[in-house]
């Protein structure tokens, strides 16, 4: 069961990536199905990304323990880009700008609930004690 579900895990977030890729490019190249699409897209991308985020969470996905700081790190980044991109800097650039614009926001959108899940793992194995541990159930590695 364990497998299977490490094997989903990484389907998912490989199949989260890769609809946020191609919706970002999609939606630059037609800008006006964003505007229908937008919702029904971001819900889908979230739901995934929040299922990978939870998988992560018991060590059941492909974010690794060891993986998490570099994978929190990453997701900051995406947050900065998402919040440069509100002053529409990267769509006002010719051709390409669009397609950076959109495809940022949907990958942002993805990777924020599983980057916020795993957060809240690292702050608790960064602040639990072996008190605490004897208390509380031990969470997979």
């Amino acid at each position: 069961m364990e497998e299977m579900l490490k094997k989903v895990g990484s389907w998912l977030f490989l199949l989260g990536i890769l609809i946020a890729v191609v919706v970002g490019i999609v939606f630059a190249a037609n800008q006006t199905w964003y505007t229908g699409y937008s919702a029904t897209v971001s819900s889908l991308l979230a739901v995934l990304g929040f299922i990978v985020g939870i998988l992560s969470f018991f060590a059941l996905g492909n974010i690794t323990k060891e993986h998490v700081p570099t994978f929190l790190i990453a997701a900051l980044m995406l947050v900065g880009i998402g919040a440069a991109m509100n002053t529409n800097f990267f769509a006002q650039i010719d051709y390409v700008g669009p397609y950076f614009y959109y495809i940022a926001a949907m990958i942002a959108v993805f990777v924020a609930p599983a980057a916020g899940i795993l957060a809240i793992r690292a702050i608790w194995d960064a602040g639990k004690t072996e008190d605490i541990e004897k208390v509380m159930p031990k969470i997979p590695k």
